[in-house]
């Protein structure tokens, strides 16, 4: 009987064990749900995020060059470069152009239209700074800079013996001159405004000088190769008059007025 007894209480426990099981699940399933729904709400312990920095630099919307006969754009020469006859990496070499003027500026031209060739590649046509006077070429757009825009320019009447600065068509400036005499004329033509230097130690230029892409036609030998100028003078008795060699000469403080409305790049019309 205690075997027996033994045995069914051991397979009674047994029995009592695996019944009571779901029953405890679902009591521990009450108390943690009870238990659970008397606490508080859990709270993200995340730090927040700080707020993103406003951009330092806010690029545009890319808009469209403005055109205008009274806009002028010009470009500074890059990377040293050949100017060609034609848009083609093939045409006739009409000039090579360095980086820098032979006054140690930045060298520029002046730009007169676009044109892409058969491989897709952009040429720029410029106004050369070359004899003889007026000459053009085309430069790959990849050996020019940025581009810069003037609405200003310049009128010089070697007749009238005057210069007139125009801005938008309206003149801003005028001022009597000194031009070439006879033996060496101030060349006429479409020229521009390629540098400006105020460091010249004699009085003969005055305070400011301008150097243009003009160049004299007859002093073909002079140093750094006969580029017409606009600059001062020490002796403004003889303005207006034919007083130099192919240079345009202004009284001082009209040459630093000039240089205070006239930016580099500016077109010039000699007359």
């Amino acid at each position: 009987m205690i075997a027996k007894r033994d045995g069914g209480r051991r397979r009674l426990v047994r029995a009592v064990g695996v019944a009571a099981t779901p029953v405890l699940a679902a009591l521990v399933a009450v108390v943690v749900s009870a238990h659970s729904a008397s606490l508080p709400p859990a709270k993200d312990q995340t730090p927040a995020l700080p707020a993103s920095p406003a951009p330092g630099l806010r690029v545009p919307a890319p808009v469209d060059l403005p055109s205008s006969p009274r806009v002028t754009y010009w470009a500074s020469v890059r990377s040293a470069v050949f100017a060609r006859a034609a848009p083609s990496a093939s045409a006739e070499r009409v000039a090579r152009l360095p980086t820098t003027t032979p006054e140690g500026t930045a060298n520029i031209v002046l730009v007169l239209g676009r044109r892409r060739d058969r491989a897709g590649r952009v040429w720029i046509h410029v106004r050369l700074a070359i004899r003889p006077n007026g000459s053009t070429g085309w430069i790959p757009r990849r050996a020019l800079g940025v581009y810069g825009m003037v609405r200003t320019r310049l009128v010089v009447d070697v007749e009238r013996l005057t210069a007139i600065l125009l801005r938008d068509g309206r003149a801003i400036f005028q001022a009597p001159i000194g031009v070439g005499k006879a033996g060496s004329p101030t060349p006429k033509g479409q020229f521009y405004v390629r540098d400006m230097l105020t460091d010249y130690r004699s009085p003969f230029y005055g305070p400011v000088a301008f150097g243009t892409s003009a160049r004299s036609d007859v002093l073909t030998d002079w140093p750094r190769g006969g580029y017409v100028g606009i600059h001062g003078t020490n002796t403004p008795a003889l303005l207006p008059g034919r007083v130099s060699h192919g240079c345009i000469r202004l009284r001082n403080e009209d040459i630093v007025e000039l240089a205070r409305l006239m930016p580099v790049g500016t077109p010039v019309t000699i007359r």
